[in-house]
């Protein structure tokens, strides 16, 4: 499974979605789990999470960034963006505070190793299906 995460200094999910200069991304599985990408943001949000009014779409291009991913975690998203990560098939999940991030990875190798969360068990279906997961015809369909 594909995971990403929010970072300012890439060792800690310590970023705002908007804010974020970096979004690390790892593939996951109850085994183990590798670096498989580091993507750069230069156009991003103050760490209040205020957008420029320059009339620039700035989270088009994480959003973009986010094609194939089952979970997202990040400090802080604002309704506008996490609805628009929600329709990219991404689960935004937000932290309390700043964490390791090996030790969110742990976390989730922990629960996909036991009985995942209904939430969990939906992002690893969705995962598993592939590009297919994006027909039209599975959400006429979809009733969870």
């Amino acid at each position: 499974m594909r995971i990403a995460f929010a970072t300012q200094d890439r060792t800690r999910v310590d970023a705002h979605f908007a804010s974020a200069r970096t979004f690390l991304f790892y593939e996951v599985d109850p085994d183990g789990h590798s670096l498989s990408e580091a993507v750069q943001f230069d156009t991003v949000s103050g760490e209040d999470g205020q957008h420029a009014d320059d009339g620039e779409d700035r989270l088009a291009a994480k959003i973009d960034a986010l094609a194939g991913t089952a979970l997202l975690f990040v400090r802080a998203i604002g309704g506008p963006a996490a609805a628009r990560v929600v329709r990219a098939r991404v689960h935004p999940i937000k932290l309390a505070e700043d964490e390791p991030i090996p030790q969110v990875i742990e976390r989730v190798r922990a629960m996909l190793k036991t009985n995942p969360p209904p939430w969990l068990r939906r992002a690893i279906r969705d995962a598993e299906a592939g590009p297919e997961r994006f027909l039209p015809e599975r959400f006429l369909d979809d009733e969870d």
